[in-house]
Parts: C-alpha cells; structure tokens; sequence
C-alpha cells in the first residue's frame, strides 16, 4: 500500500493523468474521435470495392453488348420494350398475392 501511496500523492502522477483524461475525451485528435473516423473510414473502403466491383461488371456488360448484336437487341427488348415495326409488344403484369 505504501508503494501506491508514493505515486498517488506526486504531482506528476496528477498531471500525466490528467494528461490523459484529455487526451482520451476532450482533445481534437481524442481516440473517441480517432476511432469513429477509423469506422468511418472502414465504410468507405467497402463501399469503394463495391463500386469497384459494379464498375468491373457494368464495362464488361458494355463489352458485351457492343460486340454481341443479338444480346443488344435482347438488352434493348427487355430493358426499354423496343420492338420492329412489324411487331406488337404486350406486357404481361403478374399482381402479387398476399
């Protein structure tokens, strides 16, 4: 006990905790601020990889359909209801039974 008592009653003891105290709640570059920017951070890294990703996918679908006229014209049918002049398009809406 004698031991504690040593640093406890020394003034740098109050200061390095005081030191500390500051350092971990009030200061601008404080770890509660360091780690939420870290989360915030993290976010963003995955978010750039899926977008990555996305990119990757779309470029290779843009390959696709700019050497591949039949799937073209299947994109542009499907997405947009493009059809020949000599042709009818019907749409087909299934309602959702609860």
């Amino acid at each position: 006990m004698m031991f504690f008592k040593k640093y406890i009653n020394n003034k740098y003891f109050y200061t390095g905790l005081l030191f500390v105290v500051w350092w971990v709640y009030f200061d601008q570059e404080s770890l509660i601020v360091q780690y939420n920017l870290t989360s915030v951070k993290t976010g963003l890294q995955d978010q750039k990889e899926y977008y990555l990703q996305e990119i990757e996918k779309d470029e290779s679908a843009i390959a696709t359909l700019q050497n591949d006229t039949v799937l073209l014209e299947k994109y542009a049918r499907e997405k947009y209801y493009m059809k020949k002049d000599n042709e009818d398009v019907y749409l087909i809406v299934q309602d959702k039974e609860e």
